[in-house]
């Protein structure tokens, strides 16, 4: 029991190392993976004007992709506005509506299950048709098909011509809470009826600051200020995102690694109580021709294995309460090698430097003074 007792830091201090490790690792890997959904070759496009008549239009925009063959691909507008969806006595209070054009399925990998996407006929002639989520159609139809049906955005009647795929069950807030229209007539339902984003996909992502460079460039000459715009690449994204979680794994493994400092003091406390329980073990040792070397050797190898046997408890801890974590939070959950080892490795090299002061007390002891210890 007291070596129990005196492993529980470690135990603590391993586990929550390897926790926090594999939930940050988990947390990156899907914010990784949702920035990679929406392309690593996309390019976002922020406007923010400076007043005046300088505005980038969409004729600029398209333009700007068609001179640069070499390094653009494909853009759509985005035009987003929080609205109430109705269809007969059934309506959704609050859902997502983007104002796209035809381009925006091919560049964000979007499929249907039904029907088809926003038509280029559809833009130019501000056509009030939509393509629904699978959580929209499910809250406003029930299982009726809902292809060729009407519902009503902010009072409007809009044509169901596509139904999306589902992605996330359905879910309200999810992906599949949205409602896709042509971009001119989603200017509408927007505050200010400007269109403000736009998203430009890349030929290479090899050459991604290349592009980014000459998106900026060309604003540049529209706006004459630099602040009136915001260019942004998801590779950039996916790196500052990756940054940002390595330094709050950093900080929060610092935190957790002050339990391995705490146990490794409460290794040192159970060592020297040894070290005195055992006196007269040690005198006989010495006078039977014992060094100080092998002194030490015996209670550094015994600091030791009390810690490294607290590590070993502490990873199975850290791997099962990490898979509980994740399936509690409903996240992804990715256990490193690395942390392991790591963890393992300072439990023992904890053990190992908390045990050699009571190991050196042990090995200086007067092999005469020892065998009168009562």
């Amino acid at each position: 029991m007291r070596a129990f007792l005196t492993m529980l830091g470690i135990i603590i201090g391993v586990a929550s190392v390897i926790v926090l490790i594999s939930l940050m690792n988990g947390l990156s890997s899907d914010m990784t993976s949702q920035f990679e959904s929406m392309g690593t070759n996309t390019i976002t496009v922020n406007l923010v004007g400076r007043g005046g008549n300088r505005a980038a239009k969409v004729e600029d925009i398209e333009e700007l992709v068609k001179e640069n063959p070499a390094y653009l691909d494909q853009y759509s507008p985005m035009v987003t506005a929080s609205v109430t969806v109705k269809n007969g006595t059934e309506s959704i209070d609050t859902t997502t509506v983007k104002g796209v054009n035809e381009n925006y399925q091919e560049m964000q990998h979007i499929e249907l299950d039904q029907g088809r996407f926003i038509q280029y006929i559809d833009t130019t002639r501000r056509q009030k048709v939509c393509v629904a989520g699978s959580y929209v159609v499910s809250e406003l139809f029930g299982t009726t098909n809902p292809i060729g049906q009407t519902v009503k955005i902010n009072g409007s009647e809009y044509t169901i011509v596509g139904l999306l795929t589902e992605t996330a069950d359905s879910e309200e807030s999810s992906d599949d809470d949205v409602i896709y229209i042509p971009y001119t007539t989603a200017t509408r339902l927007s505050y200010n009826g400007n269109i403000s984003s736009y998203y430009i996909t890349a030929i290479n992502t090899e050459n991604i600051d290349i592009t980014v460079a000459l998106i900026e460039n060309a604003l540049y000459k529209i706006y004459g200020s630099a602040d009136a715009y915001r260019v942004t690449s998801m590779t950039s994204m996916i790196e500052q995102v990756n940054e940002m979680t390595s330094s709050m794994a950093a900080v929060l493994v610092g935190i957790a690694g002050i339990s391995l400092v705490v146990g490794g003091i409460g290794i040192m406390n159970i060592m020297l109580v040894s070290v005195t329980e055992r006196t007269r073990e040690i005198g006989v040792r010495k006078a039977l021709g014992a060094k100080r070397k092998n002194i030490m050797e015996q209670f550094i190898i015994e600091a030791a294995t009390t810690s490294a046997l607290g590590g070993v408890i502490g990873i199975l801890l850290g791997i099962a309460v990490s898979a509980a974590a994740g399936k509690i939070m409903d996240m992804t959950v990715i256990v490193s090698l690395n942390a392991i080892l790591l963890a393992f490795s300072v439990s023992v090299g904890i053990g190992i430097i908390f045990g050699y002061f009571p190991a050196n007390k042990a090995a200086k002891m007067n092999p005469i003074d020892a065998l009168r210890y009562d």
